[in-house]
């Protein structure tokens, strides 16, 4: 399993997902509200420093996806060939979020055959339970298997 890179800005996005949360930053400045990803100190849109913490509900639709043959990654050669997918979240389209499609929250990354994916299709995100407390790579279920 992979474990993710954590830089300052991106410490508050780290420490929901390890209480299976998926939240977003969005500037707290004044007449603003913009959502970010990746999380950054300054708001594009207004320049402001301000920011909070948005919980997300999750949803979200694959906007494209990938099936890497050979696997790119050396730690998941057994696993190959394996989905990785790109996601739109519901409540800000241009936030787009990288993870795998699985068929349930504990569910190997190959868990979900490549014809079955589509872009468009509705997903939900998942946490999965490794046995840790620390970070989780969020991933994604289809909301209607």
């Amino acid at each position: 399993m992979l474990t993710p890179v954590v830089d300052d800005d991106g410490v508050p996005f780290w420490e929901y997902t390890a209480r299976r949360e998926l939240r977003v930053q969005a500037c707290a400045g004044p007449d603003c509200g913009e959502l970010r990803f990746p999380p950054r100190p300054c708001c594009p849109r207004c320049h402001s420093f301000d920011s909070e913490w948005r919980r997300m509900t999750g949803r979200g639709r694959i906007w494209s996806y990938v099936i890497p043959h050979p696997p790119l990654l050396p730690d998941y050669a057994a696993l190959a060939p394996y989905n990785v997918i790109v996601v739109e979240l519901v409540e800000a389209p241009r936030i787009r979020l990288v993870g795998n499609l699985v068929s349930g929250p504990d569910a190997p990354l190959n868990s979900v055959a490549g014809e079955r994916i589509r872009i468009g299709a509705r997903v939900q995100v998942t946490f999965g339970d490794d046995g840790g407390d620390g970070p989780r790579l969020p991933r994604w279920m289809l909301e209607r298997p």
